[in-house]
């Protein structure tokens, strides 16, 4: 098994539980092994993690593979019984409660489709230049989401967005990320300028590349007059759309955070507040931070709900710059792990895997850090491996381990 990846995970579990104490700790509670707290739930979980893994590095390694549609078809149906015996918290139906017990099935769902994007893709005969098979591929990608998305968990089902990034490694044609960043750009600009500003500028952009093409690259457009005029209407129906998708499909709640993001208003102490408090927080960290159990925003609880999406301004307030950029490094090494231990398998289901949970790492870290230092709307993705619960601890661990025995029978054949 590859010591440096394990060594990183058990740094990150271990640091990320060093600030869920320092986030959760009070005056009336100091014992470590207190299992009625937060930390001390924290430290079960992780105990019950090692667990976990053994179990699931005694699994054979071909067997993830043989199984994955399985499990895949598993994870959907856990997703669609919330519906019917889902318990709600924080208006999401998002979980299975069993006594004092629950269960969030979204946080397995992703190595599950992961799994199952990896046994598709890994086909000999597939070729994701198709559009038929690349329909295949968008259907397991964006079920699970859809599911999630419905309980309603938006923040959760735009995780699979990050699934993109491995499609691109394997050949999907660039275009579709074109489209996709091209779609986000002109939703965020449309929200900030209107729709007047946005639809002028597209065309006049739009016609400037036209001419470029036809006089300076001298190519001919005789013939494709038809694929143009269909660009400019899609451009102009998507502009015209994201008015109707703001007002009437998101709820006030996003509109507001949007409305914060972009300058319109400003709300410190409505939607606004757990972000600047958070921002805030880290703000007062400084250069080097205030000392481990030593930040009083922390201790006084100025951030709400400060042990799990917002984590992060516990490490900026009491171990500062310096421990907020080595959080980020680590993460970045583990994530760069992940990636060259993919490069190297011998078959095409171990790097699919590979990069598909290397994806969701960076996504989750990426938006969590962004959101907590207000540069994201708060769309409650947490932190892996630091951010407060035991179905998410899981979920990375199970993520995380699987790619780690694929590794060490990489040499493995069905």
């Amino acid at each position: 098994m590859d010591l440096p990846l394990i060594l990183l995970y058990l740094t990150l579990v271990l640091f990320g539980w060093m600030n869920i104490y320092a986030a959760s700790i009070s005056e009336e509670q100091t014992l470590i092994l207190d299992f009625s707290t937060k930390y001390g739930k924290q430290l079960l979980w992780i105990g019950l993690s090692f667990v976990l893994i053994l179990g699931i590095l005694f699994i054979e390694a071909r067997t993830y593979e043989k199984f994955a549609s399985i499990i895949y078809i598993a994870s959907l149906f856990s997703l669609f019984c919330l519906f019917i015996f889902g318990k709600k918290i924080n208006g999401a139906t998002s979980w299975y409660s069993f006594g004092s017990f629950s269960l969030q099935p979204s946080e397995f769902a992703k190595a599950a489709t992961a799994l199952a994007l990896a046994k598709l893709l890994s086909d000999k005969q597939y070729d994701l230049k198709l559009i038929k098979n690349q329909i295949k591929t968008f259907i397991i990608i964006f079920l699970p989401a859809v599911f999630i998305t419905l309980q309603p968990d938006p923040g959760s089902g735009l995780v699979y967005a990050a699934f993109f990034f491995v499609l691109y490694r394997e050949n999907l044609p660039v275009y579709y990320i074109a489209i996709g960043l091209v779609a986000i750009v002109l939703f965020v600009l449309t929200l900030a300028f209107g729709l007047q500003i946005v639809l002028t500028c597209s065309w006049a952009l739009l016609l400037l590349f036209i001419l470029y093409l036809q006089f300076y690259r001298k190519i001919s457009l005789k013939f494709h007059w038809l694929k143009i005029v269909t660009l400019f209407a899609t451009i102009s129906a998507f502009i015209f759309s994201v008015d109707y998708v703001y007002n009437h499909i998101f709820e006030q709640r996003h509109r507001d955070r949007f409305n914060i993001l972009l300058g319109k208003n400003t709300d410190t102490r409505g939607v606004g507040y757990n972000t600047n408090q958070s921002v805030l927080t880290i703000k007062s960290g400084g250069f080097s931070g205030k000392g481990y159990l030593q930040g009083d925003r922390t201790q006084g609880h100025f951030v709400p709900e400060q042990h799990t999406d917002y984590i992060f301004s516990t490490v900026g307030e009491e171990w500062g710059f310096v421990g907020s950029a080595f959080v980020i490094l680590i993460f970045t090494m583990f994530v760069l792990r992940i990636l060259k231990l993919a490069e190297r398998q011998k078959t095409t289901f171990s790097r699919v895997y590979g990069y598909g949970i290397a994806s969701i790492f960076f996504f989750h870290y990426l938006i969590n850090i962004g959101m907590v230092i207000g540069l994201f709307p708060t769309i409650g993705i947490p932190l892996p491996f630091f951010s407060y619960g035991g179905s998410g601890l899981w979920g990375f661990t199970v993520l995380l381990f699987i790619f780690i025995k694929l590794d060490a029978n990489r040499s493995y054949e069905l």
